[in-house]
């Protein structure tokens, strides 16, 4: 499985969440830099386990939930 687009199904999760949640206030509060979370929805960044760890915990998941949605949504497509 590839994770190259990971940051856009992060990015749209988030927006699922809240819509008027915006990208600093997610990153702030899941002590995740704001500009390191850009870069990954935006794809040009990889991402690092404790980074997809904080993530995830935004989204009341764990790191491993969050990458069986991602590999379900990816081969629904």
């Amino acid at each position: 499985m590839q994770y190259n687009n990971i940051g856009k199904f992060i990015r749209n999760k988030r927006y699922e969440l809240d819509k008027s949640m915006s990208l600093n206030t997610f990153a702030i509060n899941n002590d995740i830099e704001p500009a390191v979370l850009s870069r990954i929805e935006n794809c040009k960044q990889g991402i690092k386990l404790e980074v997809l760890a904080k993530i995830a915990n935004g989204f009341g998941l764990y790191a491993s939930e969050l990458l069986s949605e991602y590999e379900s949504s990816a081969n629904s497509k």
